[in-house]
Parts: structure tokens; sequence; C-alpha cells
């Protein structure tokens, strides 16, 4: 009976876990927590947003993408879907995201938990909690896994121990070194999925605003990627959704020492000259307004006055008073209302990282390492990241499953 080691107790860990012990392996599962899943815990604000019905190559980054689509066909939604289903999850269709029924994080962890505890009542899974790993090492075809109060043997190690991203739950980026010392390139992980900091001196009277907007980021001066939806105002910036989507090229174009600048669309579902038009027809009973009053109905006060004092218009200036070039700087300032980027929150704010283990260095789908057999990578460790959305946690399960198959000794 071959014996597997699986290094982390989230997502991929639990999956991989799994899925090796189905295909008849001794499994050893490693966590340093005291029970596994902490992570799927606190994933789409407590409620689990597991996976997406909508699968496109756009939705996962990396630096060589070509293998994502290959490993998410070998393993897919469909087959992610059917999977916890079998487990007793009542999954929950809201616009093509994916969540469990019960509408909590928990039960997705407490169903792997639970499928766990069955293998391992089948003596085919061994559960070792909190236990921390120091080292993996191999010798001649035998790898040794050192902990403080033990050393485990085994014909296959997988890595499944996260990134460096939410640390809280344990995450603090183990398995680079372990993948480094034992021959691995590590592409430089920065944190994605998170917000961003401005230098702009009007940020903090913006902060607590929510609206809808188009966030478009240019690197260099040229445009990037297009995101929409609400974003958040803070006092260090910029957070929400469309900004966490675009997180990561931020991370790296200031890695790269790259300009970043933010620019916002925040009234998108009107045009320019729609917007000129408005203003130009301003009715008799506003035009006696002065400053964010001229403006109400369209924006909170404080966006008002951000708005009017970056057109350079007097706050103090009856709307009567504007002349047609106010109405065109105001409308600019609407359609792109610039930020400039020095930096992304940490990893204790990120949700996941960009980098890690280059896919270039896996054997194909078996997740298996070109460099060291018998050695898999599965979940963030890789250098994948996904949108917003459940595509991490696609990732997760994919990965996961096909590394804890294959490890085994078995083809997906």
């Amino acid at each position: 009976m071959k014996r597997v080691i699986v290094i982390g107790g989230g997502a991929s860990g639990l999956m991989a876990a799994v899925a090796a012990a189905r295909q008849g392996a001794k499994v050893t599962l490693i966590e340093k927590n005291r029970q596994a899943g902490k992570k799927l815990l606190v994933t789409g604000n407590g409620r689990c947003n597991f996976t997406n019905r909508r699968q496109e190559p756009s939705c996962y980054r990396s630096e060589h993408p070509e293998l994502i689509e290959k490993v998410l066909k070998a393993f897919s939604m469909e087959d992610t879907v059917a999977f916890f289903e079998e487990l007793g999850i009542l999954v929950k269709d809201r616009n093509g995201y994916l969540y469990p029924g019960s509408g909590q994080a928990s039960s997705i962890a407490d169903v792997l938990r639970l499928e766990v505890q069955r293998l391992a009542g089948r003596h085919l899974i061994k559960e070792a909690y909190n236990t921390e790993v120091l080292a993996v090492e191999k010798e001649k075809e035998l790898f040794k896994v050192r902990t403080e109060g033990w050393t485990y043997e085994g014909e296959a190690v997988i890595l499944a121990c996260g990134s460096e991203a939410a640390p809280k739950t344990g995450s603090t980026g183990d398995g680079y070194r372990f993948a480094r010392e034992l021959g691995h390139e590590i592409i430089k992980p920065l944190p994605a999925l998170t917000g961003v900091y401005a230098r702009e001196s009007d940020r903090g009277t913006l902060a607590g605003i929510r609206m809808d907007a188009k966030v478009t980021l240019c690197i260099g001066g040229k445009i990037c990627i297009t995101e929409e939806g609400e974003v958040q105002f803070a006092s260090y910036g910029l957070s929400g959704i469309p900004v966490f989507q675009v997180s990561r090229f931020v991370s790296r174009a200031l890695e790269e020492g790259k300009t970043c600048e933010m620019e916002l669309d925040v009234c998108p579902a009107y045009t320019a000259d729609e917007l000129e038009k408005a203003f130009r027809e301003c009715s008799e009973y506003r035009k006696d307004r002065k400053g964010a009053d001229i403006l109400l109905g369209m924006f909170p006060e404080k966006m008002s006055q951000v708005l009017l004092g970056r057109a350079g218009i007097s706050l103090k200036k009856s709307r009567r008073d504007w002349t047609e070039e106010d109405c065109r700087r105001l409308v600019g300032q609407i359609k792109k209302l610039t930020f400039h980027i020095f930096g992304c929150r940490g990893y204790e704010q990120a949700q996941v990282c960009t980098g890690g283990v280059p896919l270039n260095e896996l054997e194909g789908v078996s997740m298996e390492s070109s460099v060291v057999p018998g050695l898999y990578f599965a979940g963030e460790l890789l250098d994948v990241d996904g949108a917003c959305g459940g595509y991490n946690l696609q990732w997760a399960w994919s990965s996961g499953f096909l590394a804890g198959t294959h490890a085994a000794g078995h083809c997906a």
C-alpha cells in the first residue's frame, strides 16, 4: 500500500487526502492548526462561494497559464459539484456563483472533515493536527517529513501548505521554503485580492463611501484591465471587489518598478455626452444651488465635494454661474476620477497571493514535480491566482484531486 503524506489541511490538502485514500493509498494528513479547513470557514464572508459555473481562462492568472485549462478539464467544475453533492451538499446557484444550501462555509469544511474521518475509520487516513512540519527531505526513493516529535516516511508527498495570505488562518508560506529546499524555483509571492494604497490627499474625505464604479487599471500609462462593481473608499485608498480583481496586476507592476493608476468612472450608467446634456439642461429650480447641493441625487455629499474640487469649481459658486468649461471639467472627473497607486495591502488583508511554484516545473495534470519524482503540489502554493467568485477554491479542488489521485499511483 503506497504511503502518501499530505502537508496542509486546507481546501486543496483535504481534497488531496480524500482522493489519495479513495484510491487505496495510506495517507497521513499533517496540519499545523488544531483542526483542518480553518481558512475555508472565512471564505465568501463565511458563506463559501466554492466554485462558479462560468469557467474561462481569464478567470485564472499565472506566469505559465497553459496548464491551467488542462487541470480544470481533468477535474472540472461539474466534477466538483458532483463530489460535494455526494457528500451531502445541496448547491445554491446565485447567478452562476455556487454556495452550499446552508449558506454557511462550515458546511463545506464539515463534509470534508467527515469524509476524512470516515476514511480514517477504514485506516486509510491518519490525521496529525496541531503538528508543524520542520523539513521535507528525500533519501533515495523515500520522503522524510520531520516534525518536532516525529519523522513521517512515505513514497509520495503532496505540498498543499497554502500561500502567505491570511496568516491568521495558519498560512505562513512554509511550503515555499520546502519547495525551494527540494530544488524548485519560486516566483516571488505578492498579495492579491486585496485593497490598494492611493497617494491622493482627498482619499480621507471619501472614506466610508460605497458606490458602483468602473475601475480601469493603467500600468505605465497603458490600460491593463477594467472591472466594474461596488468600490469601497477607505482612508488608505481603495477597496471592493473590482479593486480586488485588479490588485494582483498592481502587485506585480509595482514590484517591477512600474507606475500604476486607477481611473474610476463613478457614473458608468451614463455617457459623458449624456452627463453634459443633463448639466446644460439643469432645471430652473436647481440653478441657484451651490456646492454639493448641485449634485444632490447623483452622488454622496463627500463625493460631490471631491469631484467639484478636482474640477476646480468653487463650492461657493452657484449652478447658474457655471461655464461650459466647468461642466466639461466636472464630467471629466466623473468619468475619470484618477488615483495614483503606490502599494497593495499586506498579506494580513490579502485573500490569496500571486506567485509561487511555477507551473512549468510540473509534469502536466498529474501535479507531480518535474524536479523531484514523487513530490506533488496543490492549491495556493502554485503560481495560480483566481478572480473573486469561487475560482481560487475551484483551483484548490481540481489541483488537490489530481495530486491526490496521481500520488496514490493511479491515473485520474
